[in-house]
């Protein structure tokens, strides 16, 4: 008989999946700390890579000559041309304008009639003034004339009153017309003060109804027309505008109060203006006024320049920008001032930390600081002797913003100061 031959039994090992299972956390774990050790070289390398670079860093000094010059010292300053004497010619009356007898940059001498106005009303109150001065001469003369025969009455009284003849009352009655006589006479004489009085101010207002120049000048302004009525109740308006001579002209310049302290009266000065750009007009300083003008915060005080505008090239209300010179330095050494801004890069001493984070981030010499002037006056420049700066000190002196008068004895004519460095590795 056949017989079945049992098949042999399979022993099967553990489940693949349970033991990937088992095994992954530790594969993990040995995953990230290859990760650290690979972050930790890079950063090794990282930290070599920039302390090489560092240590062959290489500086480019920017220098400049010093030189021996003179140097001119300026303060900058903005204003406007303006007349030397402007007049605004107003009217005391109200009424209608007649006539108009100048225009525009007509030329006028004083005591020319420049307005006139309607003198109607005006000529009628002469008459009416002369009137009532001729009614009141009359009763003077008929009080003078009372005085007199009140006097003469009184006088008959008290010789007949001495002779027994009069009575008493009737000589205080002739004394008494007697002073009402001389009292009229002096209420007359007072009417008669009035009266010329009144007629002097009606003569007066026909007068200035001719509005006459009150100098020699130019007319700059016209603002009235015939036709038109002046109404002078309030404030007096504003006719024309004259300019008394136009050949001698003043700059009037804003003077900031930082600067004060070195302008003085008489620096001369030059300036220009928009409608000449490659013209410059000279000035003088001829007054400095004290009072301050105070605009959105910044105080400025008032100068006024005289200025010869002989060709009449210059006009009322011209820009002007004017340089004026308030010291000159001659024979100086002179330095640009971006030396005084200039001072070689320092090394900071120390580490941020140690470990990883001294190595991710390590210290970097310090930028440039500037070497500024002391209280004293001195500061320091750095010369560039045999490719390496030095220190010179120095006694500071003026500037005209660009250069600086020095003196100092470790410092000469055609020395190289550095005003910059750069860096390069």
């Amino acid at each position: 008989m056949l017989q079945k031959t049992p098949k042999p039994e399979v022993t099967t090992g553990p489940d693949l999946s349970a033991v990937l299972k088992r095994a992954s956390p530790s594969r993990k774990w040995r995953r990230y700390a290859v990760f650290g050790v690979v972050l930790v070289l890079a950063a090794a390398g990282l930290w070599y890579w920039w302390a090489s670079s560092a240590g062959e860093t290489s500086v480019t000094y920017s220098t400049a000559a010093v030189v021996r010059g003179d140097l001119t010292v300026t303060v900058s300053a903005t204003g406007t041309v303006e007349p030397t004497n402007e007049v605004e010619i107003s009217s005391e009356l109200s009424g209608t304008v007649a006539e108009v007898l100048v225009d525009f940059n007509e030329k006028v001498v004083k005591g020319e009639v420049l307005v006139r106005l309607k003198t109607d009303k005006l000529a009628a109150n002469v008459d009416l003034a002369r009137a009532t001065l001729k009614a009141r001469e009359a009763s003077v003369a008929q009080a003078e004339a009372t005085v007199a025969e009140t006097a003469a009455s009184y006088r008959r009284a008290a010789s007949l009153e001495g002779k027994g003849v009069s009575s008493t009352q009737t000589l205080e009655t002739a004394k008494a017309a007697a002073d009402r006589a001389t009292a009229a006479l002096a209420v007359a004489s007072a009417e008669l003060a009035v009266a010329r009085a009144n007629l002097s101010i009606s003569e007066s207002d026909l007068d200035k109804a001719e509005i006459r120049s009150p100098i020699d000048g130019v007319v700059l302004d016209r603002a009235i027309e015939p036709g038109q009525i002046v109404a002078s109740s309030f404030s007096a308006p504003v006719l024309l505008t004259l300019a008394e001579d136009l050949a001698e002209m003043e700059l009037q310049v804003d003077i900031d109060e930082a600067d004060m302290a070195k302008v003085k009266t008489g620096d001369q000065a030059m300036f220009s203006v928009e409608a000449y750009r490659d013209r410059q007009f000279p000035a003088e300083i001829a007054e400095i006024r004290f009072s301050p003008e105070t605009v959105e915060g910044v105080v400025t005080y008032k100068a006024i320049l005289t200025v010869d505008n002989a060709d009449l090239a210059l006009r009322p209300g011209m820009t002007a920008t004017a340089e004026i010179t308030v010291e000159e330095v001659k024979d100086a050494l002179l330095v640009p001032n971006a030396a005084f801004r200039y001072a070689p890069a320092v090394e900071e001493t120390g580490s941020r930390g140690s470990g990883l984070l001294g190595l991710l981030m390590p210290r970097r010499p310090q930028d440039e600081t500037a070497s500024a002037p002391s209280a004293d006056g001195k500061g320091t420049v750095w010369v560039l002797r045999d490719g390496a700066p030095a220190a010179v000190s120095v006694e500071i002196g003026s500037s005209d913003g660009t250069r600086t008068a020095v003196t100092g004895s470790d410092l000469r004519e055609n020395d190289a100061v550095i005003v910059g460095a750069k860096t390069a590795s």
